[in-house]
């Protein structure tokens, strides 16, 4: 154990020394041959862990001088060792207050201690004194930083916690087995999670029926005699990427890579190594697949990263490999820390995670960052106390309404715990909630004969005039997209040789929706695609086709809808329509025929503007003569003010 003297401190009170001024204390130069004896024996003795005895020669040192500085501080730093914290508190006070400029190490030493004690305010201040020093250890003063940040969060955190109810999610789920890692479909209607078997990690699937979860059974096609996990699933349930560690890969056998695996026909595809620039030689791992399926966020420790394990994000490329990834940045990464198990919530604006480079409890505590409208992220948030402890927490899945939080504890002051480690869930305090998120679930299929389509499905965000989201039916003919609240979406169904087919989501000022929406949506075939040129389809109704209140003059959110009616006019040349305009039941018969005649007339009017020649078109107002919903509810209203176009013979 080196013996701390500062050479300043030293200079100065041998100056001193020589003017006649006596200091407060004395040290190993100063004090007395016994005490000196004394103490370096204990010297000898603390270096090779004989802590109880050289706990006896110090106090022997400082029975023959009550004064000796260095004594103090070294019985203080074995009590410390031995764990009787309040004795060296009170021992390092007691150096302070005796020599307060002698080594500024002990200001550091003294804030350790009240750390191990939970005397958080007390630390910060000792540790904020020690960075006011002049001690010169750069390693240390960062430690010092560190340990002033946590202790300053701390000291808030416990004043002020936040509600915490964890719930054990039963024992369909958890066994005397670990569970950990859970993920979930946005339907919020398949589980899958990591359990260990045997001592290896392999996937196991639960299907929520019935009000509850069922027994959880292996993924059938995926667990292999090698471990699995670290897992994330798509909003719709079809692509799964996971880790795999210690395997052949195309790079050569790394330490963990991602994997993915796609579900079409009822099971999952051969596992695959994940193509593009995700994978290195290095560290990947804990993947999170943002709803829309176009980006990947993962951490691992590839060289060009801020501290040991990063976060990073790559985006999927045009032809479905990934990108190369992009380090997450300063607020979410830090030098000193680790940061792993990303959670990117299908709001695309509020990532999760796990570090222990932050301010926080202790460990790895759970933090939160919100997306800036520049598409940097915030500052990373800690989610606060109990949830966050002085143990490892473990990452979390949030539900789709963000009201939700699962994760993986071996914490055992939980109730209910089936095992080591178990799933729970519990609800998220409201700071740190994302945007409430819905869904739209459908199934798409032929209007005459009722099979099942593969088909295009595109969402636009109305305000933006961009696409939201992109997917295709599976061979089932269903999809599903997840829908942000805070905007107003439209949705496009298409398939060559059928009419498309539209749909208006308005989420905009929505704080969120219990029920998801679910559709079913027929397709029409164009005339002659079926077989059946005798009898045209009815209707079809244009739902992105808006007008200002109470006049024709078309909203810039109608173009998304025109220009696809536009197309299809001008790929099938043949086609000859009709628009029909139609109103509620609000105001008078005459003044509602008048303002569905002119809404009409005026998609006829911008569709010739855009090259339709004037004979393939035609108009008709119908007032409120032809409701498709009650007129009673602002819903149904909403419905009956409808434009939609109908084929002419």
């Amino acid at each position: 154990m080196r013996q701390r003297r500062p050479l300043l401190v030293f200079l100065l009170a041998m100056l001193l020394g020589g003017l006649g001024a006596q200091p407060g204390y004395t040290t190993v130069e100063t004090t007395s041959a016994k005490a000196r004896k004394f103490f370096e024996t204990g010297m000898r003795l603390r270096f090779n862990r004989h802590f109880p005895q050289a706990l006896e020669q110090f106090e022997k040192a400082l029975k023959a001088d009550s004064r000796f500085v260095d004594a103090r501080i070294n019985r203080a730093g074995v009590l410390a060792v031995l764990g009787e914290l309040e004795a060296a508190e009170a021992g390092f006070e007691a150096v302070l207050e005796l020599a307060p400029q002698y080594d500024p190490e002990v200001y550091f030493d003294v804030g350790l201690v009240e750390w191990r004690l939970r005397k958080f305010d007390e630390a910060a201040l000792h540790f904020q004194q020690y960075l006011d020093s002049p001690a010169d250890s750069e390693r240390r003063r960062a430690s010092a930083r560190k340990f002033l940040a946590d202790a300053r969060f701390r000291a808030e955190a416990l004043r002020h916690p936040v509600p915490f109810e964890p719930h054990n999610l039963g024992p369909a789920i958890n066994t005397p087995r670990d569970e950990y890692l859970p993920s979930l479909t946005a339907d919020g209607k398949t589980l899958i999670y990591t359990t260990v078997v045997n001592g290896q990690e392999d996937f196991f699937v639960s299907h929520w029926k019935d009000g509850r979860w069922e027994r959880g059974r292996p993924l059938e096609g995926i667990n292999t005699p090698m471990n699995e996990g670290a897992q994330t699933i798509s909003a719709d349930g079809r692509l799964l990427i996971f880790t795999g560690c210690n395997r052949p890969t195309p790079l050569g056998r790394s330490r963990c890579d991602l994997f993915y695996s796609e579900f079409r026909n009822g099971k999952w595809t051969p596992v695959a190594f994940l193509e593009g620039k995700v994978n290195t030689r290095a560290w990947e791992s804990q993947p999170s697949l943002s709803a829309d399926g176009r980006t990947l966020y993962f951490a691992s420790d590839r060289p060009g990263g801020r501290g040991g394990s990063d976060l990073w994000v790559s985006q999927r490329l045009p032809d479905g490999t990934w990108g190369e990834p992009q380090n997450l940045g300063d607020s979410i990464n830090t030098a000193q820390g680790d940061e792993q198990a990303p959670f990117i919530h299908p709001d695309g604006q509020t990532l999760y995670f796990i570090s222990d480079g932050h301010p926080g409890m202790g460990k790895d505590d759970i933090y939160f960052a919100r997306r800036r409208p520049d598409g940097s992220w915030g500052k990373a948030q800690n989610l606060g106390y109990p949830i966050n402890t002085e143990f490892n927490e473990g990452p979390l899945f949030i539900s789709l309404d963000g009201r939700i939080a699962f994760f993986g504890s071996d914490r055992t002051d939980f109730p209910g715990a089936q095992g080591r480690m178990d799933i729970y869930y519990f609800e998220l305090p409201e700071k740190a909630r994302p945007r409430p998120v819905t869904y739209v679930k459908a199934r798409v299929h032929d209007a005459l004969t009722g099979e099942p389509l593969i088909a295009e499905v595109e969402f636009v965000e109305l305000g933006k005039r961009q696409t939201h989201a992109h997917a295709q039916t599976d061979e089932q003919g269903t999809f599903l997209v997840t829908l942000p609240t805070g905007a107003n979406y439209a949705l496009n169904v298409s398939r060559e040789g059928y009419f498309f087919y539209s749909e208006n989501f308005a989420l905009e000022g929505y704080q969120g929706r219990e029920q998801p929406f679910e559709l079913d949506i027929p397709m029409q075939p164009l005339p002659g695609a079926s077989g059946d040129g005798e009898t045209p389809p009815p209707p079809i109704v244009l739902r992105n086709i808006f007008f200002e209140s109470g006049s024709a003059t078309l909203l810039e959110a109608s173009l998304v809808e025109l220009q696809r009616l536009l197309k299809l006019l001008q790929d099938n040349p043949e086609l000859r329509i009709q628009i029909n305009g139609h109103t509620d039941s609000v105001g008078t018969d005459a003044d509602n025929q008048t303002l569905s005649e002119n809404r009409a007339r005026a998609v006829y009017d911008w569709l010739v503007e855009h090259g339709i020649a004037p004979e393939r078109l035609r108009y008709k107002g119908f007032g409120e003569t032809t409701p498709i919903a009650d007129n009673d509810t602002e819903e149904g209203r909403s419905r009956n003010r409808r434009t939609e176009f109908q084929i002419l013979n």
